[in-house]
């Protein structure tokens, strides 16, 4: 099918001047808007879960499929999404994905069991998976690369705002009797309203009117094979074996529909992840090390509050607070950096001690336990939110500075997509890595205290509230030492992203925008 593009219109310079530092920061506040409600998305809920499906009846199947739901099709979007904004408007495409994002979410907040629940989650990981991927890629339509990592500061401390804060905000959420857990999905529709009319007034970019085709076969190809393998990530362990027939069937299904999307990729006119992104070694190197650090980020954020609930016996709204070390070291570094590279035009550095210190910080943070004092808590939290500040925006920004102006939206969204696709796997397994210690432990304390596997309340997450006294200090002790050795785990996921990064070849930033 054969589309036309729109042309550019209204304020856009008709010579494709550069944008002035005022214009780019009132665009930059409605991107950062939008990048807000949509990375909120998929962390506010983690907090409020419990009251969720206690309200709805759902079981554990359904707790895991309102998250895994909604980073199934923000991870599949991805790529579309880059690669529509390559061929179309990326305003226009900006504003549909912000659309998108509003009605699920009113849809999700009206949901009267869990089945749409999860059917208005994954309608939102579409909307949210556009506005993540769209928000960079206008920054860079936007400015050079030169000047883009001064912007791209304001990116990661927006996002640490969002990953880290938002269990807090969903804990304050079902812990104020007259907002309720539906808040949870009303709270971001304000933001993205606001981010639709700002957009729309400050946001100007030219739009090459061309015609297009749309690669449907290769969208619907590349999703499948995604979506198989992550279904078969997030079910493996809990539903069945990890060795299976059903293991062999997803995996061998995944990696074939894989295969006939690269053949598919490669013969279309308009490829939605175009094979030649991967001829450049930087993005190469710069997608694998995307996927081994989102394995870490997004466990970071998802084990710390059950850590902090469960093995420091903290409300949810406790548990958000004691994480502002990640967020405060995650924002800071992302802006110093940022400001730093736009002076000097340097960033490879700060991918290196980036993910050294993300792997040290992991490390750290494996020794925990449920009585490991708060300070040191800290600075473990730090160094890991530290590492991500100086890792997570640049590896964007290496792609973005390495391919033409043409492919910038691919390229972007593609570090993105294995961003989040290494999230979501790595979620999932250490999740389940996480429910296999804690019953170890957990049976190993109940044994040496002669209190039969009953006292404990059975399987699942436990209300410590309602657990006989004896036992509390024997699931806190489990859930602590079991999430420490989760960090342990993910620690040599960070060491090889620091190794994947010392191979990429640094460039100095380009100051013009290359075509």
């Amino acid at each position: 099918m054969t589309l036309t593009a729109p042309a550019a219109t209204g304020a856009a310079p008709a010579d494709d001047r550069p944008m002035t530092h005022r214009q780019v920061m009132e665009a930059l506040s409605g991107l950062l808007l939008g990048l807000f409600v949509a990375v909120l998305s998929s962390t506010v809920v983690s907090n409020a879960l419990p009251h969720i499906l206690t309200d709805l009846h759902g079981g554990q199947s359904a707790y895991t499929w309102v998250i895994t739901a909604t980073l199934l099709t923000l991870t599949a979007s991805t790529p579309i999404w880059g690669k529509l904004s390559d061929l179309a408007s990326k305003k226009l495409l900006l504003q549909i994905a912000l659309v998108i994002y509003i009605a699920s979410s009113a849809l999700a907040g009206l949901s009267q069991n869990t089945g749409e629940l999860i059917a208005c989650r994954a309608l939102q990981g579409i909307g949210a998976g556009g506005v993540t991927a769209l928000a960079q890629i206008c920054l860079a339509a936007m400015v050079p690369p030169r000047e883009r990592g001064r912007y791209s500061g304001y990116f990661g401390a927006v996002f640490a705002l969002a990953t880290i804060g938002g269990p807090l905000i969903g804990g304050v959420i079902v812990d104020t009797s007259w907002l309720g857990w539906r808040w949870c999905f009303y709270i971001g529709i304000p933001f993205a309203l606001a981010a639709i009319a700002v957009l729309q007034r400050t946001l100007k970019l030219p739009v090459v009117k061309r015609k297009v085709r749309i690669d449907y076969l290769g969208a619907l190809v590349v999703t499948g094979a995604v979506s198989l393998l992550m279904i078969w990530i997030t079910l493996a362990g809990k539903n069945y074996d990890w060795i299976s027939w059903q293991t062999g069937a997803m995996v061998g299904g995944g990696l074939l529909l894989g295969a006939l999307a690269v053949v598919i990729e490669k013969r279309a006119a308009e490829p939605i992840i175009p094979p030649s992104l991967f001829r450049h070694r930087t993005v190469v190197l710069a997608a694998l090390a995307s996927v081994l650090v989102g394995v870490g980020m997004y466990g970071a954020t998802t084990f710390l509050s059950q850590y902090f609930q469960l093995a420091k016996e903290k409300s949810p709204t406790i548990a958000g607070l004691m994480t502002l070390p990640m967020i405060l070291g995650l924002a800071v570094s992302s802006t110093v950096a940022g400001r730093l590279i736009t002076k000097y035009g340097k960033w490879k550095a700060y991918l290196v001690s980036g993910t050294l210190m993300l792997a040290i910080g992991f490390g750290l943070l494996g020794t925990a336990r449920a009585d490991t004092s708060y300070g040191l808590l800290s600075v473990y939290m730090a160094v890991t939110g530290i590492g991500l500040g100086l890792t997570m925006q640049n590896l964007v920004l290496a792609v973005q500075n390495t391919v033409p102006r043409g492919e910038l939206g691919a390229a972007s969204s593609v570090v993105t997509f294995f961003r989040t696709m290494g999230g979501a796997m790595g979620v999932s397994a250490l999740g389940a890595l996480m429910n296999n210690k804690v019953s170890h432990y957990l049976a190993e304390n109940l044994a040496a205290a002669h209190i039969p596997a009953s006292g404990a309340g059975g399987g699942g997450i436990p209300d410590l509230h309602k657990l006989p006294a004896p036992v509390v200090p024997l699931v806190t002790d489990a859930f602590g030492h079991g999430v420490g050795v989760v960090f342990l785990v993910a620690a040599p996921f960070a060491l090889m992203a620091f190794v994947t990064v010392l191979f990429i070849r640094e460039t100095v930033l380009r100051t013009t925008q290359q075509d």
